[in-house]
């Protein structure tokens, strides 16, 4: 520690502490402008409005860059520094719009000139600005507010790593551009808006707010509702209305977000809402292929009291439940939910319905990598946490792509490469990572265990891998090596279309890499061949030594913001909470013990087992959750066929869905900024999200409709809020033993597992030992399997689904997020040039795409990333769904 004394009292400052850091934590407020205390900000000092005097030396110094040394005297209120940063002001101020005119007059600029009382400038403007930019659908490019601070280029180059944003020009004519001084929206702009939040001035102001003050509005710190990162946030809601979103500094995000997070949160209040129950009309019979407009579904359902909808509901599914079993029932709840509510949910399906029948969208994302993990190192949960790898000098992503799916998640991957760590991406499709990659690996797809094979052949014979480790915690290595003797390099290459000493060279990174962590998306897993493409993967971490260390793990990225915590508290069919057998007479006695109900003892039905038991009408209702299956679901036709064959069906939802168009009773649910409850991350860190409204209308919060509907199914619930509900569901999970109620309220997030109530969670797992009977792991060998469906004379080309950045799953919140719609409107197919050449087609020309089970239409998107082979479609567009195309064809163990 550096002693020396600030404003005349003595003080330490720890090595690379600045005076202003110093300056901060002992309680004094230095304005700032160009510095933002944020970890991946560098402090620049050229707003000089922090100066300080320090004794001894002429010239005031930046307290943001300035580094204590022993005995220094430091004074922030000296006289001649409070003056100097008065002027400063005053000269920034000079071309500077007048408040009333700014494009954000609450910005930190105004605040500090009433901090340093400063309500004028005597000074000429020195520049005329260019004429404001909005060609964006997100942000408003100010700049006749710009004070060329620099921050946003650093946002947007070292924080988010986008590269979009550098400062052009000299003197005071010195402002930010855009790629090559390209309008924003004309630039490869990817809206983070971690640039609109670092600006001190509104130069960059997201363009719903230009103009606009919300230093009236109430703030609230919640959760982001999108994908498994789960970013903190801060909400602001002025009269009823969330105008605006800014990342808070969470363990997952430090207030980064990305275009979903910071500009998709008007879906709540979409005309589209549902705010009363709805029961279907006597004369609407079902049709597996009707649309209903969700303005006015009033020629299908009539509007019902809260009382009458639940007692139709209710009466529906006992009568099948009484008449037929429970075998005839099953439920889909929802990874949006929090844990609370999938945790009261499953326990419905189990205690009221008397089945195991109950599944979620896990199923169709990470089935298979959770078999693969569990079979070979006993738990389905992350080893690591994406921010490991910050210690890593190998990372290895293979079938994921973060900059769409995760984008915050990327951000700590591409700073990861700036620091000197290799980066390896595997995908068949190229994507924006692969531009940091050291090692680029596009391959055919459907070779995902040739590839990998290749690797382990190469790590085998060239004797990289860790001996120690695995003589301590590995068993089957022999009879694994054994399997790859057909799959070398040069062997694998035709078939992987990767040359055989690139496929070596990726192989030797990442085994001779200090720290390595792998991670892994819906790439390696929906496929047939998904769990063996999870076995090699976690055969890679295993025979390295690549596990149980900081910077190594392996890591499934989660889909949803709550995928982990929904399949953690039992949203699966075959286990209770904390994946307890629901076939094992031990734990079957023990949440018979704790639910005071006799359960099934055999394994539940799957999502796609139950719509094929609902076609062959041996399950005869449904209660669904949040679930869209009508569109997300694989061959759609035949999910909405089952749906529509249904007895009876009850839909919980915010929203009139593909699903709820098919259902007998529709109850109108909370959306995530409308309820309390903890959202578990795909870092295992458990996360409270808070409600920032009510729900609108006579909508309801979901563990409450769900608990009405069990009332009525004579199950005598009274759970008075979440907090009791997460206390039930902690004591039938050791999993979260550490992680009471009120240490979750109290520190916001928490990773589990913790050994105690004050002790910090586990981020790193299985160093000494694996959760298995043995503690040790098991290597599983994979061989090459035949993809569902080939290409033929007929149907010569190859499909592949995904999201884009701006749209979310089905599109059901997205496509009703005015900025998020606007930046991405309608259906696309993407091709390659050479393709669409060939097929005589150009960008924006509608093409039909068919397959096996139907046909879309779309417009043409030219992207050369896509193989010349490949056609992507994303899944967001009910108006040209892709799973009308897709096979239903299955992994045979996910």
């Amino acid at each position: 520690m550096i002693a020396f004394t600030l404003d005349g009292l003595p003080v330490q400052a720890a090595p690379g502490e600045t005076i202003w850091q110093v300056a901060k934590r002992v309680g004094t407020d230095l304005p700032h402008l160009c510095l933002k205390p944020t970890p991946g900000y560098l402090p620049d000092g050229n707003c000089r409005v922090c100066m300080v005097a320090v004794e001894g030396e002429r010239t005031l110094v930046a307290s943001c860059r300035r580094l204590p040394t022993p005995n220094m005297v430091v004074s922030t209120n000296a006289e001649r520094a409070v003056t100097a940063r008065r002027l400063v002001l005053e000269l920034l101020l000079a071309d500077q719009p007048a408040r009333a005119d700014a494009p954000d007059p609450d910005a930190a600029i105004w605040r500090t000139a009433d901090q340093l009382g400063v309500q004028s400038s005597r000074f000429a403007p020195t520049r005329t600005a260019p004429p404001c930019d909005q060609s964006h659908g997100a942000i408003t490019v100010s700049l006749e507010a710009c004070i060329a601070c620099g921050l946003c280029a650093q946002a947007c180059r070292s924080v988010q790593v986008n590269d979009v944003i550098g400062m052009a020009h000299r003197g005071t004519a010195t402002v930010p551009v855009f790629d090559l001084d390209q309008m924003l929206g004309q630039s490869t702009c990817v809206a983070c808006g971690e640039c609109v939040q670092a600006c001190p001035t509104g130069a960059l102001r997201e363009a719903t707010l230009v103009g606009r003050s919300t230093a009236a509005a109430d703030t609230i710190d919640t959760l982001c509702p999108y994908c498994g990162v789960g970013c903190q946030t801060t909400v602001t809601v002025d009269a009823g209305a969330i105008v605006k979103v800014d990342g808070r500094a969470g363990p997952a995000n430090g207030e980064r977000l990305c275009v979903k997070g910071r500009f998709g949160f008007d879906y709540i209040d979409h005309p589209h809402r549902l705010t009363q129950p709805m029961i279907r009309r006597a004369d609407a019979p079902k049709d597996a292929a009707c649309r209903i407009d969700p303005a006015n579904p009033w020629d299908t359902f009539r509007p019902a009291t809260w009382d009458e909808a639940l007692t139709v509901a209710a009466a529906g599914l006992k009568a099948v439940r009484d008449g037929s079993g429970g075998q005839a029932l099953a439920g889909f709840g929802s990874a949006k939910a929090s844990n609370e509510e999938a945790y009261l949910f499953q326990k419905l399906v189990r205690v009221g319905f008397g089945t195991n029948n109950v599944d979620h969208c896990t199923r169709l994302c990470h089935a298979s990598s959770v078999a693969a993990l569990i079979e070979g190192i006993g738990s389905g949960a992350v080893t690591a946490p994406f921010t490991a790898v910050a210690d890593s000098d190998c990372i290895f992503v293979i079938g994921a792509r973060p900059t769409e799916n995760h984008p915050v998640a990327a951000t700590y991957l591409k700073q990861a490469v700036k620091r000197g760590a290799k980066l390896i991406v595997a995908d068949p499709r190229g994507h924006a990572l692969m531009d940091h990659a050291t090692h680029r690996l596009q391959f055919r797809p459907g070779t995902d265990v040739a590839l990998l094979n290749a690797m382990l052949h190469t790590i085998v014979t060239e004797d990289l891998i860790d001996r120690a480790s695995i003589a301590a915690y590995v068993d089957g290595y022999d009879a694994f090596a054994r399997n790859l003797s057909d799959f070398s390099a040069d062997a694998m290459a035709d078939v992987t279309g990767i040359a055989a000493e690139t496929i070596r060279q990726a192989a030797r990174a990442y085994a001779t890499a200090k720290a390595a962590i792998l991670f892994w998306g819906m790439g390696i897993s929906q496929s047939t061949h998904g769990t063996d493409n999870a076995r090699c993967l976690i055969a890679l971490a295993l025979i390295t030594g690549q596990i149980g260390r900081p910077g190594t793990g392996l890591h499934p990225l989660r889909g949803q913001n709550n995928v982990q915590g929904a399949s953690d508290a039992g949203l699966i069919p075959m286990v209770y909470p904390d994946y307890a057998a629901v076939d094992a007479p031990e734990h079957q006695a023990r949440f018979e013990a704790a639910w005071g109900r006799a359960l099934d003892p055999i394994r539940g039905l799957t999502v796609v087992e139950i719509l094929d038991a609902a076609a062959s009408r041996s399950i005869r209702a449904m209660y669904i959750l949040g679930e869209n299956p009508a569109m997300s679901d694989p061959d759609q036709a035949h999910a909405r066929t089952a749906l529509a064959t249904l007895d009876h069906l009850v839909v919980q939802d915010i929203f009139l869905t593909e699903t709820a168009m098919l259902a007998d009773v529709v109850l109108p649910a909370s959306a995530h900024a409308e309820k309390l409850g903890s959202y578990t991350n795909t870092n295992r860190q458990v996360q409270i999200g808070r409600p920032v409204r009510p729900p609108p209308g006579e909508a309801r919060v979901d563990w409450q409709i769900i608990q009405d509907l069990a009332n009525r199914l004579g199950l005598a619930w009274c759970y008075p809020d979440a907090g009791a509900i997460y206390e039930e569901m902690r004591a039938t999970m050791p999993s979260l033993s550490g992680l009471p109620w009120q240490r979750l309220l109290a520190e916001g997030a928490v990773t589990y597992p913790a050994a105690d109530a004050e002790t910090p969670g586990q981020d790193i797992l299985f160093g000494d030992r694996f959760p298995t009977a043995s503690g040790r792991a098991r290597l599983v060998p994979a061989r090459l399997t035949a993809p569902g469906e080939a290409p033929d004379p007929d149907y010569p080309l190859i499909l592949t689904t995904g999201r884009l950045l701006e749209h979310w799953h089905t599109g059901a919140m997205t496509r009703r997020a005015r900025v998020l719609d606007q930046l991405e409107p309608a259906a696309m197919v993407a091709i390659h040039p050479d393709l669409a050449h060939t097929l005589g087609l150009q960008a924006g020309d509608r093409a039909q795409v068919t397959s096996r089970r139907g046909a879309i239409t779309a417009a043409i998107r030219l992207d050369p990333e896509v193989p010349v082979g490949v056609v992507f479609i994303p899944f967001a567009f009910a108006e040209a769904a892709a799973n009308q195309l897709t096979n239903d064809a299955l992994d045979p163990v996910g």
